[in-house]
C-alpha cells in the first residue's frame, strides 16, 4: 500500500533504461477524463523525459475503465513493446465500483499472463474525487508518471529476457 506522503512523480533518471527505441501503447479511459487526462499527461512527460520519441507512442481512447481490457488486448497486437492502461474508478453509492475495479484488475492481470507484451496498471481506484485529483498531478504527484517509468523498465525486461529460457537437452 502506498504511503500518503509518497510523491508518485519522483524517479531517478539515472536508473531508468534508455527508452529511445521502445514503442509504447497507451489506452486511456474517457470516463473521469479530468483525472485520466492528468494521468496521461504525467505518463507522456515522463516518457519524453526518458527519451521516448513521439512516433513511438500510440494512444487510443476507450469509453470507460472496464473497456481498458479489450483496448489493451488490441493494442498488444500493434507492434508495441509495452502497454499502459490509464483509468479512474471512483467509489459511488452502489457495488458497481467493486465489480468494475475487480474486473479491470483481473482482466489486466490476465493480459499479462497470456501475452508477451506487458500491460502496466495505471487505474486509480479511489474513494472520492479529491483522492483521484491528488494522485493525477496533485499533492501526491502523478500515478501516470510512475506507470511510465514502470513501462520503460518492463520494456527493458522484455527485451533482455528474450532467448534466455532454460534449455533441457536429451
Amino acid at each position: 500500500m502506498a504511503t500518503e506522503n509518497k510523491n508518485l512523480s519522483n524517479y531517478d533518471k539515472a536508473t531508468i533504461p534508455n527508452a529511445k527505441d521502445f514503442r509504447f501503447g497507451i489506452v486511456v479511459s474517457e470516463w473521469n477524463d479530468n483525472i485520466t487526462e492528468g494521468l496521461y499527461d504525467g505518463a507522456i512527460a515522463a516518457l519524453k523525459d526518458c527519451g521516448v520519441l513521439d512516433k513511438n507512442i500510440t494512444r487510443w481512447n476507450v469509453p470507460g475503465s472496464y473497456e481498458l481490457i479489450y483496448g489493451c488486448k488490441k493494442m498488444q497486437e500493434q507492434n508495441v513493446d509495452v502497454v499502459i492502461a490509464i483509468g479512474s474508478v471512483i467509489q459511488g453509492e452502489t457495488k458497481h465500483f467493486d465489480f468494475v475495479c475487480d474486473g479491470v484488475t483481473q482482466g489486466i492481470k490476465d493480459l499479462n499472463v497470456l501475452s508477451d507484451i506487458p500491460v502496466i496498471f495505471c487505474v486509480l481506484t479511489d474513494n472520492n474525487m479529491q483522492q483521484s485529483i491528488d494522485r493525477s498531478g496533485g499533492k501526491h504527484g502523478n500515478k501516470g508518471t510512475e506507470a511510465a517509468i514502470a513501462a520503460i523498465k518492463m520494456a527493458e525486461l522484455r527485451k533482455t529476457s528474450r532467448g534466455r529460457g532454460i534449455s533441457i537437452g536429451y
